[in-house]
């Protein structure tokens, strides 16, 4: 499989994503049932409210993205224990510009 990570612009200078790497490549945390999956693209959503989330889902997806990973920093907080307000309204707004044949996933580890 195939993914596309969206990470929180708030957290990348706190956080380089190497947790996200490594259990992508290890089929571990939120792909421990699909095992390891390859990385297409990892992208910011853009800075609050997270409106430029939707046109980079489309643009992972149209680089081969099979799924829509949103990073533990937006949907759990991690590292810094404050998940993004706007999770649900992004999520929302990209599952239905993206369409139905692309999975979300809601968090990496």
């Amino acid at each position: 499989m195939k993914v596309g990570i969206i990470r929180c612009l708030m957290t990348e200078d706190l956080c380089p994503g190497t947790m996200d790497f490594r259990v992508t490549a290890e089929g571990k945390g939120a792909f421990a049932d699909t095992g390891p999956v390859e990385i297409v693209g990892f992208v910011t959503c853009g800075g609050c409210p997270g409106k430029r989330a939707i046109p980079r889902a489309k643009m992972l997806v149209e680089r081969g993205a099979q799924a829509i990973v949103f990073a533990s920093c937006i949907t759990r907080g991690n590292p810094i224990g404050y998940p993004c307000p706007h999770y649900a309204d992004m999520r929302d707004c990209v599952k239905k510009a993206i369409g139905p044949d692309i999975s979300i996933i809601e968090w990496t580890h």
